[in-house]
């Protein structure tokens, strides 16, 4: 369930605990997993400062705020604040807003170097996935991964998302896919050559607020001819 951190804090130093929040941004972008985070200040009363910090989950929460540098830059915000901050957690029960920020991070873990991770946070257990290139749709999270395997295991590839359209519960993203030919692939030994596609796919949001049903729309043709798939048919 996704989970949020209220963080209220009294400070007469707002320009520096602004650049504070950039540090703590810098020094654990790699391994923070917030997915959104939000600041104000008080319109009536600028020394009231407000953080709100969105989690996949609270034990994703808890993993940041046990990193060293989480620990660092607290000791300093208590330094810049007038006061000791008052931290609330929130287990969010309604959300409206589709997360522009989970779209892009979904991309960003199908292609991430290492081991694929487990999509939990992101995917429905019985997600549908909907892709014309396949007879039948890919059903339940352990075959989207199974498919994901094969996919990783043939290219060492990249997503660039040009454009994330959101409405309600559902969100549409315009990608590109660059990548290596590493592995076999749909029979095709590996070529060694640089193939890139383009596509699009559309987000179903489910009532756990993961992924529930995917679409996908992508140039299949033109990468099966970069591979030279079609070399003997164009003959």
């Amino acid at each position: 369930m996704t989970f949020v951190q209220l963080i209220e804090c009294r400070t007469s130093r707002w320009d520096e605990l602004d650049r504070l929040l950039d540090t703590w941004a810098e020094r654990t972008g790699g391994q923070r997993s917030a997915t959104h985070a939000l600041v104000g200040r008080d319109r009536s009363d600028g020394a009231h400062v407000v953080e709100l910090v969105e989690f996949p989950s609270y034990e994703e929460a808890m993993r940041t705020s046990n990193l060293p540098e989480t620990d660092e830059v607290f000791r300093r915000m208590v330094a810049l604040c007038d006061e000791l901050p008052v931290f609330t957690d929130l287990e969010v029960v309604r959300d409206e807003q589709f997360s522009e920020s989970a779209v892009r991070r979904f991309f960003g873990t199908l292609t991430a170097a290492g081991e694929l991770s487990p999509l939990n946070d992101l995917v429905d257990e019985d997600c549908h996935s909907h892709d014309p290139v396949n007879p039948q749709d890919t059903i339940g999270l352990d075959a989207i991964r199974r498919e994901c395997r094969m996919w990783r295991d043939a290219f060492d590839a990249v997503f660039t998302v040009e454009d994330v359209l959101t409405q309600g519960e559902r969100a549409c993203a315009r990608w590109r896919w660059d990548a290596v030919h590493r592995g076999e692939f749909l029979g095709i030994a590996p070529t060694g050559r640089r193939v890139a596609m383009t596509g699009t796919t559309v987000f179903r949001r489910g009532p756990h607020g993961t992924f529930a049903e995917l679409w996908w729309q992508r140039d299949h043709l033109g990468l099966m001819q970069q591979l030279g798939a079609l070399d003997e048919l164009e003959h």
